[in-house]
């Protein structure tokens, strides 16, 4: 994990007031869910002081996007709601632009870019959103969006760069304060920053003192570079499995905010993020998409991180139910609960049979067996045996190798299995 520190000096103006989003609680009342405020245990011991997760991942629509959509549509004119609404997004901007669009009225068409998760194109289709695909990112998706606006005068409804945007975002700012007093740590998932700057504008408005951590994934972390530069910098590449932060260039809006009011960026890898999604399963049985769990990476990657209590954003809960699996099998097999070996054994009856003993003895449970035969480094009395199987943790995980390896092996780990 990396930091960036993102203290400035001078007068902190921003677009966006305390005031603006007080306002915006009220135009929520009865849409927006003022979602639990958890207790955890588990990360809690880990960092010695109280951490609770605020679970926007119950929020209408899986996330925390419905309250600064919603607040932008609702305060639209007859004439702009009758050219209709326009958004672009992987998924959770799109959800809650389609249901916000539903709820007032608005025909709305949104741009996914290629591969956005079937569950959420599915979803927002269900609230009765056209959509449509073009590009590989949000950010080509956006572009399409824009002109789609150009051609048919509908409203574009940024997902994170606009006013209405940050202050309805900064309503869950305010329900942080009144779950949590006395935190002393923010800690919230970062893309294109919408949600960081709403929070850190209720926050430090109300207690300057509080410290506000924006967490980006470490291959599509747009802010530290832009920060450094002082302005918004697109990023030439991205690579990561958690799409609902996977923005390349901050807004302008939030941007501003973000400069002023945020204490710190921190990154995190994506093992960190498929560790906190498998813990968040079982520990505090929440299910969170990759992105929803960057905020509880950071904290587990960093456990003196922050200064207690300490409160982590759960952003979203919509995981492609394939990806979900594939990200727990990354998360265990980080974590090293699977265990992916290469073993050399005598070619000979019996000496696979006894190999699955020697593991079986060791604690470890074989989920699949394969054979090589023909590489080079094997003798002409050997066969390679490749094993992946289930062990308790790191210290099982070596003790089972050290145990292999005192039988006689020779063994090589080879990653996740």
């Amino acid at each position: 994990m990396t930091t960036t520190d993102t203290s400035r000096t001078g007068d902190p103006t921003a677009a966006v007031g305390l005031d603006d989003i007080l306002a915006a609680r009220e135009a929520l009342a009865g849409t927006a869910t003022c979602t639990p405020m958890e207790e955890s245990r588990w990360l809690s011991a880990l960092t010695g002081g109280r951490v609770q997760l605020k679970c926007e991942n119950l929020q209408r629509c899986g996330s925390f996007k419905i309250r600064g959509a919603y607040l932008r549509m609702s305060r639209l004119t007859e004439a702009e709601r009758a050219n209709g609404v326009v958004a672009a997004s992987a998924g959770n901007h799109a959800q809650g632009v389609a249901l916000a669009a539903q709820m007032l009225g608005i025909r709305a068409t949104v741009v996914m870019p290629v591969g956005a998760p079937i569950p959420k194109e599915k979803a927002t289709r269900g609230y009765g959103a056209d959509v449509v695909f073009h590009g590989r990112s949000v950010d080509e998706a956006l572009g399409r969006a824009r002109e789609f606006a150009d051609e048919t005068g509908a409203v574009l409804i940024h997902p994170f760069d606009h006013v209405d945007i940050v202050a309805g975002q900064g309503t869950l700012g305010l329900e942080v304060l009144e779950q949590a007093p006395g935190v002393r740590t923010v800690l919230v998932p970062t893309g294109g920053g919408g949600l960081l700057a709403g929070v850190a504008l209720a926050v430090k408005a109300t207690d300057p003192s509080i410290r506000v951590i924006g967490v980006q994934a470490e291959n599509a972390a747009a802010y530290p570079g832009s920060l450094e530069a002082g302005e918004p910098v697109a990023l030439t590449q991205m690579s990561t499995m958690a799409d609902g932060i996977a923005v390349g260039r901050p807004g302008d809006v939030p941007f501003a905010a973000v400069r002023e009011h945020v204490d710190e960026i921190v990154t995190v890898s994506e093992e960190m993020m498929s560790r906190a999604l498998l813990a968040l399963l079982e520990r505090a049985k929440m299910v969170v998409e990759p992105a929803g769990a960057a905020a509880v990476a950071a904290l587990m990657a960093a456990p003196g991180l922050v200064e207690t209590p300490a409160v982590a954003v759960l952003s979203g809960g919509n995981i492609d139910p394939l990806l979900l699996g594939k990200v727990i099998r990354h998360g265990m097999a980080a974590a090293g609960r699977y265990l992916s070996l290469r073993v050399c054994v005598p070619d000979r009856p019996g000496g696979l049979a006894q190999l699955l003993v020697d593991v079986a003895e060791a604690g470890a449970n074989v989920l699949d067996v394969g054979h090589e035969r023909l590489s080079p480094q094997l003798r002409i009395d050997e066969v390679e045996v490749i094993i992946h199987a289930e062990t308790r943790g790191e210290p099982h995980a070596a003790e089972v190798i050290g145990r292999l390896r005192d039988r006689g092996y020779r063994v090589e780990e080879t990653g996740p299995a």
